[in-house]
């Protein structure tokens, strides 16, 4: 099933998909494009940790001349990060340089502890599509890259939709996309992850407990591009939809 969070009329909907419309938790349908789109964190309690994955694929390490991880290189987000779905992303003043990631996110389902790779898929919730804009003006180096980079408010926008863990048969065989103003300018699956959703749970749980609403956003494939004001950008990932933002 496909869960949304949306604005109508004043209010906050939990929503889930039906035959292209919204059903609203009221049991009123509505139009897709009728509503604020809001991060799609219910049914799921709010985000209390946000994991970030860089430089996650190869490809993307050597595309920015990085040196591939050997063990995952990871940032915290704040929960102000987050925005919705066909919401607006603000460039800075003066940047040179800003770019999209499409990343698959995993969603924790219940509390999580020492948790063995073979049993990580129990403990997620669902997936969703994470758009983490990074702005490289702001990377000081490899090991500390991400504060301003990635900690902006609004700078990821995450949805549309929750999917439920159960409808994804294999997130580590999922096709992902972006396209600016129409035009494709990234392609990959998450199957190129250096460090897959399994390892990622069993690695963070060896020392951290994850609450269920945690988010572990895994990084994004090469094909980056520089976004101007008025850009709209879509990242897809197979199976969970379209994530559509605008820079202003």
């Amino acid at each position: 099933m496909k869960h949304a969070r949306v604005m109508y009329n004043r209010a906050v909907h939990n929503a889930t998909e039906r035959d292209g419309q919204l059903l609203l938790a009221n049991g009123q349908l509505v139009a897709e494009h009728a509503v604020t789109w809001l991060p799609p964190l219910a049914p799921t309690p709010r985000p209390r940790t946000i994991l970030a994955l860089g430089l996650n694929y190869a490809d993307h390490a050597k595309e920015l001349e990085f040196k591939a991880p050997e063990e995952p290189l990871v940032f915290i987000k704040g929960e102000r990060t987050l925005t919705g779905h066909r919401q607006l992303t603000r460039r800075p003043a003066g940047v040179q340089f800003m770019h999209y990631e499409c990343e698959l996110t995993v969603v924790i389902g219940k509390t999580a502890r020492k948790v063995k790779r073979d049993d990580a898929y129990a403990f997620i919730a669902g997936y969703t599509i994470a758009n983490d804009y990074a702005i490289r003006d702001y990377l000081e180096n490899w090991y500390r890259p991400n504060l301003r980079v990635k900690n902006r408010d609004g700078c990821t926008p995450l949805g549309p939709w929750l999917v439920d863990a159960a409808d994804i048969a294999d997130p580590m065989a999922l096709a992902l996309q972006t396209t600016v103003n129409g035009q494709l300018t990234q392609s990959g699956n998450t199957g190129d992850m250096i460090f897959d959703v399994p390892f990622l749970i069993e690695y963070f749980s060896s020392f951290m407990t994850l609450q269920p609403g945690d988010l572990i956003l895994t990084g994004t494939p090469d094909g980056v591009v520089d976004c101007r004001p008025g850009d709209v950008v879509v990242t897809s990932i197979e199976g969970l939809g379209s994530l559509i933002n605008t820079i202003e």
